[in-house]
């Protein structure tokens, strides 16, 4: 049976919950791979932090993913004219593994069809990213940032001291479609 996944608009009344949302899905996937002791925080307990969040929301176009009429997850896109970039997507942890988010992705390629050229970012130890971004949508890694080789694109890491930039890296990968 395929998945019913729609992406509709975020509405202002969602907006808190889908920031909670989102902070719970980072969370969780950080707690997964270091456990309590975990250090990778943008802010106090949170992976992402609201701020960042706020900020993608503002300048980005941000979706809700709904299977079945449940709000199941979110995503935020930019796209420019061919070039589009995935500044967020999460799932529920309870919907983990059920293919919804690989249906969201293959929802917003339709929705873009101008795109050529998609771009994301995730951290080094988000695993199960990794393996949905390059083994189910697609993508390739095409970077590491690191204290020896900074993102130059992220100012705000640039400003930061190097004990609070994201200091064991983050991956950037590209897709490129015909």
């Amino acid at each position: 049976m395929a998945l019913n996944v729609q992406l509709l608009p975020l509405a202002d009344s969602d907006r808190e919950q889908f920031i909670l949302d989102n902070q719970e899905a980072f969370r969780y996937g950080a707690m997964e791979e270091f456990g309590m002791r975990d250090n990778h925080f943008e802010e106090e307990g949170e992976i992402i932090s609201r701020s960042t969040i706020e900020k993608s929301i503002d300048d980005g176009l941000a979706y809700r993913i709904v299977v079945n009429n449940k709000k199941v997850g979110g995503l935020i896109i930019n796209v420019e004219e061919t070039r589009g970039e995935l500044e967020i997507l999460f799932t529920s942890p309870n919907e983990h593994s059920k293919g919804i988010g690989y249906a969201a992705w293959c929802e917003v390629e339709k929705m873009f069809p101008q795109v050529k050229i998609w771009e994301t970012i995730t951290p080094y130890f988000e695993k199960r990213n990794i393996h949905f971004y390059v083994n189910r949508c697609g993508f390739h890694i095409v970077e590491f940032f690191n204290k020896h080789h900074p993102n130059p694109n992220d100012p705000e890491e640039k400003d930061l001291p190097p004990d609070e930039q994201f200091p064991d890296g983050m991956f950037r990968f590209e897709k490129y479609l015909k």
